[in-house]
């Protein structure tokens, strides 16, 4: 039986691209598996490329292939997975084809219509104003829209006043993946329906919050993008923030869309700006050189193909960040990305503070601390760390790990967060998604970071693959008093 009750034809543009055939389609695919969308929703694949459609599927199966879990892909699946699949391709900035190519493919005039754009923010105001000439915009129809929004806070304005021209802010669903994890979402939970956790989520019992994406890859395919963009708009505008918003809220008066989005604003505006010379304090940048992981010699980020060799392109972002407000007034975030980094990691810990006065000898109070994890990949899973006694003569305490997540939910396979957004996308939920006032908060926020960095005409400091960032990121905690989380 199928959870959605949706038809629908799904029109992704930019389906030949990486993120498409990585991330899109295959989560689509499991959607299909698990009899998760309607019976008779479509997918229409749009792309430059020339392509037959029994071409395109050969590349769709390919990457699912490569890119699903083994025990995922199995031919019968497929076979009924391929008959929703269409290919157009068309030039998507030409207006005619998409009179003459896409509406020949939408043939069902009363089905909700969803069109993601996988594709560079810069066209998502093209596409919108064709699709809205011709009369594809009615109705139910929505627009998926891919981070990031624009490079900085202007051109992330401009966009967003483009694709406003064409689409209400009720048809625009601007993504951020990390928020369709199911462990974000447990967060909330496990915050908000128990008082255990609520009462103590706050400043006089919080030490401080760290929060980690690590990546063991490279800049790998992505050179071209990732030139413009660099780690501060590829990964901590959006996801880190978005994540911090999710940890520091307070209780949404309901849990529906508008609530929470407005409790996620809030904590934005109540950043504490970094600007002057906050920025050398509490921001460090870096660029990974040649290294080694896992035994293996990786190349310096000069040296991937089609990076600049005397790129200046940041790899690693690591901040100090406070929030001015009653609940958080003094508790530190530390936020920290990167790439080439020893272990693909993306973690929450929550660190309480110490006790007033540790009657156990030999112990660093700091070692002791409780601890609340949450674990968002390779593996979901919460965590707490308290303290026991050593097995043994004498009161010698160690830390130990409870896991707090429920023995069926670890046996299950957890749906990727692509899966949860698209099926939301598909039914008309845009909770999990961003709205425009929480976009361009965030863009202004990091803005001051990127335009001091363009002229100081300072360089990131080096580190090498394969250890976690430049020493400078270690130094942003250890001046006060603390350790990033690294027992990974």
């Amino acid at each position: 039986m199928s959870d959605s009750t949706t038809a629908f034809e799904l029109i992704l543009f930019g389906a030949a691209g990486d993120l498409s055939l990585r991330k899109l389609i295959p989560s689509l695919y499991c959607l299909h598996l698990d009899q998760r969308i309607h019976p008779e929703g479509r997918i229409i694949a749009v792309a430059r490329r020339n392509y037959e459609r029994e071409d395109f599927l050969k590349v769709v199966k390919k990457a699912l292939i490569k890119h699903l879990n083994v025990d995922l892909f199995d031919e019968e699946t497929w076979n009924s997975f391929a008959k929703r699949l269409s290919y157009a391709q068309m030039d998507i900035t030409d207006p005619a084809s998409y009179d003459t190519t896409l509406k020949h493919y939408l043939n069902r005039p009363d089905t909700p219509k969803v069109f993601y754009l996988a594709t560079h923010s810069d066209m998502y105001g093209v596409i919108c104003q064709h699709l809205y000439s011709h009369q594809m915009l009615r109705g139910e129809a929505r627009v998926v829209l891919e981070k990031p929004i624009g490079m900085d806070y202007q051109s992330a304005v401009e966009v967003c006043k483009e694709v406003d021209k064409y689409c209400n802010e009720e048809q625009i669903y601007r993504i951020d993946h990390y928020l369709g994890k199911e462990t974000v979402q447990n967060l909330l939970a496990l915050r908000f329906a128990n008082s255990i956790f609520e009462h103590q989520w706050n400043q006089r019992y919080i030490d401080h919050i760290q929060i980690t994406i690590a990546e063991t890859l490279g800049v790998e395919q992505r050179a071209g993008f990732y030139e413009a963009a660099g780690a501060m708009r590829d990964m901590m505008q959006n996801h880190l923030l978005q994540l911090l918003c999710m940890v520091a809220m307070e209780p949404p008066a309901q849990l529906n869309a508008e609530s929470i989005r407005d409790e996620k604003v809030k904590v934005l505006k109540a950043l504490k700006p970094i600007t002057g010379e906050l920025i050398n304090a509490n921001v460090v940048r870096g660029q990974y050189q040649e290294g080694s992981l896992n035994g293996q010699p990786t190349p310096a980020y000069r040296e991937e193909p089609g990076v600049n060799p005397h790129s200046d392109t940041e790899t690693f972002v690591s901040m100090k960040v406070e929030i001015d407000n009653w609940r958080w007034a003094g508790t530190p975030f530390y936020l920290r990305t990167g790439k080439r980094l020893p272990d693909r990691a993306c973690e929450i810990v929550i660190q309480f503070k110490e006790v007033p006065h540790s009657v156990f000898e030999l112990q660093h109070p700091a070692s002791m601390a409780n601890k609340l994890i949450f674990r968002l990949q390779p593996d979901d899973g919460i965590k707490l760390q308290l303290c026991e006694k050593r097995v043994g003569k004498g009161m010698s305490v160690k830390p130990v790990l409870l896991n707090l997540t429920a023995e069926h939910a670890r046996k299950d396979r957890v749906p990727d967060a692509y899966e949860r957004l698209l099926s939301d996308a598909i039914e008309g939920n845009p909770t999990l998604f961003l709205r425009e006032d929480e976009l361009l908060t965030a863009w202004q926020w990091i803005d001051p970071i990127l335009k001091a960095w363009e002229h100081s005409g300072s360089r990131p400091e080096f580190y090498h693959g394969g250890i976690w960032g430049p020493a400078a990121s270690t130094l942003l905690l250890a001046r006060d008093g603390r350790l990033w989380q690294e027992n990974h």
